[in-house]
């Protein structure tokens, strides 16, 4: 029995080899599937025994879901990790010595992940630590088709493993600001999708709520249900106050503001902004979304 790791990549040779080295021991494949780095990512996959792959760009889901095609039909499990994460030593002993024990009946695995911010790993807040799909038996999971926040879904019983995966990354804040920047108008492009119905046939953009943690959906759907441009600021206080991210100090401070409340508010504002522009407009809401959010829906096959 073996187990294939998937790693999507675009110029992570800050974050690859450590992610590498933190699961080699455990798996037998590593698949970096890269979207055409310009860095010295594909040296450092190589160079560390990789299976290196490219494949052109539109999201993580379908990238993702591309990078499964390529496996070894002989996989029996799969590991999904992100570059910039890495298992510490106690999650890759516990992988090692539980995964090929489970229940046959199990075809997925829960592991616990915590973010860094600013150099301290964040305890506070109610969101750490994130139990997130990440390791499940080849052809039983696929990753869902959302434009954010995409997951794995796994058909059958899912288990759960105690140790943490880290997600470190070692790029600057500006670098965190332009990447959640453009989250955000991804974001923005799921919720115009939904009013608007701008990707009709689109798959990426189904949201099929019976295969999601119903706790997930309570609280997104209580989010949605608050003032528009008050929320983001409501959400902030819940997470820093009510459930002690202040606890964490100035890198709580920072993390829950930022992306508990800017990123959110930066999507709202986003959000009233191009919804304006359609209803007020005769332009073609597609070519609206490419003005204002950048993204040319156009170019996407909506067959």
């Amino acid at each position: 029995m073996n187990i294939a790791a998937i790693v999507l990549t675009y110029n992570e040779e800050k974050h690859l080899k450590r992610c590498i080295d933190s699961i080699s021991s455990i798996v037998d494949k590593i698949y970096v599937i890269d979207s055409f780095s310009t860095d010295n990512t594909k040296r450092i996959a190589i160079d560390s025994g990789a299976i290196f792959l490219c494949n052109q760009f539109i999201n993580h889901s379908l990238q993702f879901n591309w990078a499964l095609k390529q496996l070894d039909k002989e996989t029996d499990w799969v590991l999904r990790i992100d570059a910039d994460e890495y298992l510490t030593s106690e999650l890759a002993n516990e992988i090692k010595h539980k995964v090929f024990k489970l229940d046959k009946s199990i075809n997925g695995v829960y592991l616990s992940r915590r973010i860094c911010f600013l150099g301290k790993l964040l305890r506070f807040g109610g969101i750490f630590p994130n139990k997130v799909i990440r390791l499940f038996k080849y052809g039983y999971g696929f990753c869902d088709y959302r434009w954010m926040d995409e997951y794995i879904k796994v058909e059958g019983k899912v288990s759960f493993f105690e140790n943490i995966l880290i997600d470190k990354n070692l790029n600057s804040l500006g670098w965190w600001i332009q990447k959640h920047n453009n989250y955000s108008s991804k974001e923005v492009l799921e919720m115009l999708n939904t009013k608007y119905n701008l990707l009709k046939g689109y798959r990426i953009f189904s949201a099929d709520r019976r295969n999601k943690n119903a706790s997930i959906i309570k609280k997104r759907d209580l989010y949605n249900a608050l003032p528009i441009l008050l929320r983001s600021f409501i959400y902030f206080i819940y997470r820093y106050f009510i459930r002690l991210g202040f606890l964490d100090g100035y890198e709580g401070l920072a993390f829950h503001f930022l992306q508990g409340f800017w990123y959110r508010f930066l999507v709202d504002l986003k959000y009233n902004q191009v919804c304006k522009e359609i209803e007020s407009s005769n332009k073609d809401p597609k070519e609206i979304v490419q003005q204002y959010l950048n993204i040319n829906i156009k170019s996407i096959n909506t067959n």
